[in-house]
């Protein structure tokens, strides 16, 4: 019995006790559950609680409907290091309100209704650390209201109405928030904080970034600018080394190129997110070795070969990838609407490739088509010479053979991605261009955006003067044209659409007389009806062969 006695001691002077107070001084309707702090979580009052200990350090009286505060509301809480006056509904902050909190270091006044910050709120409060306003509608602030506020690490004025700012002078502030004001002609004599490492300036306007407001903060870690109106990347950021969280979303800049980022190698967290982005170059992998975070959201993606990198990266490299949801593709129809980070790599459209090293080629094709560039009088086709072609220079050097490595070719095709059938018109071909956005090629004849206009007159005499390759082979059903020095173009509609069931195709391709007379093998989806080899050796005459790989 005594046992039993001995434990419910303490439950009972813990119900005897209102609230769970460990004090009979604590506030009414207050929670007093440590000696020296106190929330005021259920309280409805207009005004500050009467009966505050003087040992009190932490009062929390946020959402309690307190409207005015009035000069004696603090008197006699010199301990206090913390007060929060946030959510309630207070309009205006009379002068020297705050003066007998002697030892405050955190003010939240937070969403409430104050409109101006006069020259003396905050009077007296030479401790003070942080300092939080947002989510007011404050109008102005009087130039002197931040004086003597030389120790301040953290000031919070986002979601304000504010137009204009005092000179900013706190030699120790490592954090300004400003974002969703109305700040769009920020200068280096707003800021007089060289030890600044965050500064948030989101949806304040921007047309434009200050070079020296920038270049004057040599610890800045962090940087918020979106939402802004920045029409392109700001230059001084490409000397901005330290930075470690970089948001760019929001602003109407376009392409973002990887010359941009080269010299910001410490990211860790970077949000591109609403920048009309169609595509990212797989160099960002390699000038962004440290990132941890990324947000890509609300971009238009092309989800062809050429992004097919991205996926693989982030898995890799073990990369979150925020707001995956929002992280869609755009085109092809085939993969409109897929979440980006979920497609693997063949749905990207990206063909496999493979290199057969034999001396020997089991003979399994369905026709065999002789490439050549040595005379425009055969039934081959005739590629222009080297020195047909006024970009090129005869150095003399030998010419480099024709890739005999799955990597080598591998870097050619992802630069050959595939467009679907009927974008590019009258056997147009089409390719990202250095924006990553999609673009049409058009055959001889043919004009316009996607190739839609014919124009129906013959060729000029310079034109007659680099006939474009010509096909002769035993079937209709291959053809060939825009024929390069080191390159052509293959038509394979006819093969399949003579073949509807097929999987995909086998294309073998060798140099007859060639040193280096290895076959070539490549795997193409069915959905490929035209296919450019690339890296062949001027002037040689070539072998293609094709095979189709039927359905299981």
């Amino acid at each position: 019995m005594k046992v039993l006695l001995s434990l419910l001691v303490p439950f009972l002077l813990f119900f005897i006790l209102p609230d769970g107070s460990l004090s009979s001084s604590c506030p009414k309707d207050c929670s007093c559950s440590t000696p020296d702090s106190i929330l005021c979580y259920q309280r409805r009052s207009s005004t500050i609680p009467k009966g505050v200990p003087s040992s009190t350090q932490s009062l929390y009286l946020f959402s309690n409907g307190i409207e005015v505060l009035r000069s004696d509301d603090f008197s006699g809480m010199e301990k206090l290091e913390m007060l929060d006056l946030s959510q309630n509904k207070l309009t205006k902050l009379p002068e020297r309100v705050f003066e007998h909190l002697t030892s405050l270091r955190n003010l939240d006044l937070s969403s409430n209704l104050i409109t101006h910050i006069s020259e003396e709120c905050f009077q007296g409060m030479t401790l003070l650390k942080r300092l939080y306003l947002y989510s007011n509608q404050i109008e102005t602030i009087h130039p002197a209201a931040f004086n003597g506020l030389e120790h301040l690490l953290e000031l919070k004025l986002q979601g304000n109405k504010l137009t204009s700012l005092p000179a900013l002078v706190m030699p120790q502030l490592l954090l300004l928030d400003l974002r969703f004001n109305v700040l769009p002609t920020l200068g280096p004599s707003d800021f007089q904080t060289p030890n600044l490492e965050s500064l948030k300036l989101g949806g304040v306007g921007l047309t434009g970034l200050n070079e020296e407001l920038i270049g004057n903060l040599k610890n800045l870690h962090e940087l918020d600018i979106s939402e802004n109106q920045l029409n392109s990347f700001p230059s001084v950021l490409k000397e901005t080394h330290g930075l470690i969280h970089l948001s760019l979303a929001g602003n109407p800049m376009g392409p973002l190129q990887v010359q941009d980022l080269q010299n910001l190698g410490e990211l860790q967290e970077l949000d591109i997110s609403g920048l009309g982005l169609q595509g990212l170059s797989e160099e960002f992998s390699q000038i962004l070795p440290h990132l941890r975070k990324l947000t890509i959201a609300e971009n238009p993606f092309n989800c062809l070969c050429s992004l097919s990198w991205l996926p693989r990266w982030l898995r890799v490299q073990s990369i979150t990838l925020e707001r995956t949801e929002e992280t869609r593709c755009h085109f092809p129809p085939v993969n409109a609407g897929k979440v980006l980070e979920r497609l693997d790599h063949r749905d990207f459209g990206c063909p496999t490739t493979t290199t057969v090293t034999t001396s020997t080629a089991k003979t399994t094709t369905t026709m065999v088509v002789p490439v050549t560039t040595i005379s425009s009088t055969t039934r081959e086709i005739q590629a222009p010479r080297v020195s047909d072609n006024p970009m090129d220079v005869d150095d003399g050097s030998p010419l480099s053979p024709v890739p005999a490595s799955p990597g080598s070719i591998d870097i050619d095709m992802e630069k050959n991605f595939f467009c679907p059938s009927h974008t590019c018109l009258n056997g147009g071909t089409c390719h990202l261009d250095q924006y990553g956005q999609v673009v049409c090629n058009c055959p001889q004849g043919t004009s316009g955006l996607y190739c839609e206009i014919e124009d129906h007159h013959p060729p000029s005499p310079t034109d007659a003067e680099f006939p474009m390759a010509t096909v002769g082979v035993e079937t209709s059903e291959i053809s060939s044209h825009q024929a390069t020095a080191t390159s052509i173009l293959l038509d394979l509609h006819r093969y399949i659409e003579m073949r509807p069931y097929i999987r995909g195709i086998r294309l073998t391709y060798r140099n007859l007389y060639g040193p280096d007379r290895r076959p070539i093998q490549l795997s193409l989806p069915a959905s490929f009806p035209e296919y450019r080899l690339r890296g062949l050796k001027p002037n040689s005459t070539y072998a293609v062969c094709c095979q189709s790989t039927w359905c299981p």
